[in-house]
């Protein structure tokens, strides 16, 4: 069972990968059940109206556990249906996994002030009870471990090659060379950052958000398209010439994955994330300077980027994140954890 309160319609990285992952789960031979806002009254989540947050759901999720007796729990986010998971595993002292997908440290800072080290002490409560806090890459492993957290494991991301793969350049027509950046319109994206870098050519701006009617104000030379999904992302993103990602608190960063899948090379801060998804100087360029980052970056090879992207299959991710399960009765008479154990699986 995976509990999120991350879920469609939302469109982001968390959404795309538990989705993802469910669908290997199932294509290994688990039975998957997601718990999400969907099945529960819900409010806007205040400064993200996208999510949806479930109202009092505990009693509800509680009867859904039961019912569905899962052999593993994962509780994905740190919102109302998260909390209510972690409590019901505490309650029947059933081990659980989480995962860290999302900064919020940075974010709250960035959002409203909030001391970075009263926001880490949420998440170490949050996660410490977990068995396993997965990760998707090392620099957050580090960065974590080093507030304190004692129970990571490392779950990768992945990307669907066949869907992002490189195609005509002469899908868009704009002025050469075209930098793109792909994502949400959010004070913590940090998309200013791109728009007001110096470029010789086009801006393309694919996403949609709270700061998206300022950004176009401000920044009328760039060209806002909006949300694409599926084909059309693609080909809007295998015809740039850069990818430009320039996010400080994201941490792994999807999208990065999908352009060098295109072809198309990075260009991004050295932060964590993108330290460990581009080979910098292969697949993209990692700078302080953004707009020398992506003028670095229309020098690569686009053949080795999407090489490098052919290795982060979902299947392999999906793994990872199947070894990091642990069984919910997982303890002896003494309170004590026995360890992982198999999960059985449906035929199909």
């Amino acid at each position: 069972m995976i509990v999120t309160d991350a879920w469609f319609p939302q469109t982001n990285g968390v959404v795309q990968t538990l989705a993802r992952t469910g669908m290997w789960l199932d294509h290994f031979g688990h039975e998957v059940k997601f718990v999400t806002p969907e099945r529960f009254r819900s409010f806007a989540c205040p400064t993200y109206p996208e999510i949806r947050l479930a109202w009092r759901p505990y009693s509800q999720l509680a009867d859904i556990a039961d019912a569905f007796e899962p052999e593993a729990i994962h509780v994905a986010t740190e919102g109302s249906l998260g909390l209510a998971a972690r409590r019901y595993c505490i309650r029947r002292r059933y081990s659980f996994t989480t995962s860290y997908h999302t900064q919020f440290p940075h974010y709250l800072h960035a959002r409203m002030r909030m001391p970075k080290p009263v926001s880490y002490q949420a998440l170490r409560w949050f996660h410490g009870a977990a068995e396993r806090c997965m990760v998707s890459t090392e620099s957050i492993s580090n960065e974590l471990a080093s507030h304190g957290f004692r129970n990571i494991a490392r779950w990768r991301r992945g990307v669907d090659t066949q869907l992002f793969h490189p195609r005509d350049k002469a899908f868009l027509d704009l002025p050469r060379p075209i930098a793109t950046y792909v994502g949400r319109l959010a004070v913590e994206k940090n998309v200013e950052a791109f728009l007001s870098m110096k470029w010789q050519g086009s801006k393309l701006v694919i996403g949609d958000g709270p700061e998206r009617e300022r950004l176009e104000r401000a920044y009328p030379e760039a060209s806002f398209v909006g949300y694409r999904f599926g084909e059309d992302l693609a080909a809007h993103l295998a015809a740039s010439d850069v990818m430009v990602f320039p996010s400080l608190t994201d941490t792994f960063g999807l999208v990065n994955l999908e352009a060098m899948a295109c072809g198309v090379p990075v260009a991004a801060f050295p932060a964590a994330g993108p330290r460990d998804v581009i080979r910098d100087g292969v697949t993209g360029i990692l700078d302080n300077d953004l707009a020398l980052a992506a003028s670095k970056a229309l020098l690569l090879n686009p053949d080795d980027c999407r090489s490098y992207a052919l290795k982060w299959g979902w299947d392999v991710c999906s793994r990872d994140f199947e070894r990091n399960l642990m069984p919910t009765r997982a303890y002896n008479a003494r309170g004590a954890a026995t360890g992982p154990a198999q999960l059985s699986r449906v035929s199909h």
